[in-house]
């Protein structure tokens, strides 16, 4: 299986450290998160990564060249002209992904310990063209899931505004891993170009498909701040 690392962002909220750098190079306990992703997705035998580049892509690649793709196969989309979020991002990478095999995302500023083969053999149960790992914890934002933990619906904690595919009937609402495994198909069904954010094409789709939750207990750190920075360093030595 390919894995998709989202490593283009501009990691503002890393500054001063993005300043100069990109953010899937910060490193926790010495070790740059993109090492650390690329192990981790090693650790469950994919070897095939692409990686999408934009803010300092260059020392991306240097980076990855140091040390000779840590043994992977690794192909680079190249998004330097312009910053395309996640799902534009996705589309682009089009050309590396469409080959009729499902294939794993994940955002380099993750870090977590999800069980990924737990994760893919769920998704080849069920069928879906995209599920997303998902827990209970604390977020802002959150997605909101039927008993059969289909995709509902978006709930802003904070200002309690929502989107729904039907009306609120007691929905889970869950915290996105930032991982995710997808079906080709996908390239079929999303209408959007250009710049744009993959969750709002899924909060469209659930409209008419079944997008559905994978629900993990393990550790997750979203590694967007110099002060998740130490908390990471805690758990992931």
């Amino acid at each position: 299986m390919k894995a998709l690392i989202f490593a283009a962002g501009k990691g503002t909220r890393l500054k001063p450290f993005t300043d100069h750098h990109p953010k899937a190079l910060a490193q926790v306990n010495g070790v740059p998160l993109l090492e650390r992703n690329i192990n981790y997705l090693k650790s469950f035998g994919i070897k095939d990564f692409v990686i999408n580049i934009h803010h300092f892509g260059n020392q991306i690649v240097e980076f990855l060249n140091k040390n000779s793709n840590f043994g992977c196969n690794i192909e680079i989309s190249d998004e330097t002209n312009e910053l395309l979020e996640t799902g534009g991002g996705l589309i682009f990478a089009r050309k590396f992904l469409d080959h009729g095999e499902d294939f794993l995302i994940m955002n380099a500023d993750i870090l977590t310990e999800i069980n990924i083969n737990a994760l893919v053999e769920y998704h080849k149960k069920i069928k879906d063209f995209a599920t997303l790992a998902v827990s209970d914890r604390d977020s802002s934002r959150k997605l909101l899931f039927n008993d059969d933990l289909v995709l509902r619906g978006w709930l802003n904690v904070q200002s309690g505004e929502q989107r729904l595919a039907e009306f609120n009937k007691g929905f889970k609402a869950l915290a996105f891993s930032g991982v995710h495994c997808i079906n080709p198909a996908i390239f079929e069904k999303i209408k959007r170009t250009g710049k744009f954010s993959v969750m709002e094409e899924y909060l469209d789709l659930m409209q008419t498909e079944h997008i559905h939750g994978f629900v993990h207990d393990s550790i997750l750190i979203d590694v967007g701040r110099p002060e998740s920075v130490i908390e990471a360093e805690k758990h992931f030595k």
